[in-house]
């Protein structure tokens, strides 16, 4: 996985003003997957994201609704796992915690393009590569240690995507997710400070970093006429 997944992301601000784009993509509609790796960040691990490394793979379905703006379908199944004596922290009596679990999680995200992307006419100034911002609402469904839980989450990320030709697109996406729930990593878990955490107030976090290949299909009309 080492040698597939590579990091090198470049920091950009978010562009404040909004920009028309007067032409469309050649396509409507983009269809893929993936896999890479994950992290955990909770109560079993609390600083290294990347302390117990697992993998996801994940299906995704983009409506293109112009060379700057789509929207992402995106079904990932995955594995994390952590433990406390890894963690300089000392939890209450000693104790010591450790999990693994698979998740599966089913999200919509908005992205951002911060060029033009695609392939074609010089005056659209389109590019061949972008970075991209992307967010969105999502559902978690996991088992750990016997207990089964849903969850709302809200992934928020970073990514870049390649033309390899008209059609096919290579991307890298990393993405940090919050779980509303405290019990990400099991019910003993769930509060081994015995302090009594809210709905939005928790310390579990996942992240997936992902390698995609995908497809676009259903051409535009460039110009439809009707009677």
């Amino acid at each position: 996985m080492k040698k597939l997944v590579t990091v090198i992301f470049l920091a950009a601000l978010f562009l404040g003003a909004t920009q028309t784009v007067s032409a469309q993509e050649d396509y409507r509609y983009d269809a893929g997957g993936g896999i890479g790796m994950t992290g955990y960040l909770g109560d079993a691990n609390t600083s290294n994201l990347w302390s117990h490394p697992g993998v996801d793979g994940m299906l995704l379905f983009r409506y293109i609704k112009s060379p700057r703006i789509a929207f992402k379908t995106g079904l990932y199944v995955g594995t994390l796992s952590g433990n406390t004596e890894d963690m300089t922290d000392v939890l209450p009596d000693a104790a010591q915690f450790k999990f693994s679990t698979t998740f599966f999680e089913l999200s919509e995200m908005f992205e951002f393009n911060f060029f033009n992307y695609g392939i074609g006419e010089r005056y659209r100034k389109l590019k061949r590569w972008s970075p991209y911002i992307t967010g969105g609402l999502g559902a978690t469904f996991w088992t750990t240690d016997g207990y089964t839980g849903v969850a709302l989450t809200l992934p928020i990320g970073i990514g870049v995507k390649y033309k390899i030709n008209e059609r096919l697109n290579l991307g890298l996406e990393f993405l940090m997710k919050k779980t509303f729930s405290d019990k990400l990593d099991g019910p003993a878990l769930s509060d081994p400070h015995a302090i009594k955490s809210g709905f939005a107030k928790n310390t579990d976090w996942y992240s997936t970093l992902s390698v995609t290949l995908s497809y676009e299909f259903s051409k535009r009309c460039a110009t439809c006429n009707y009677r």
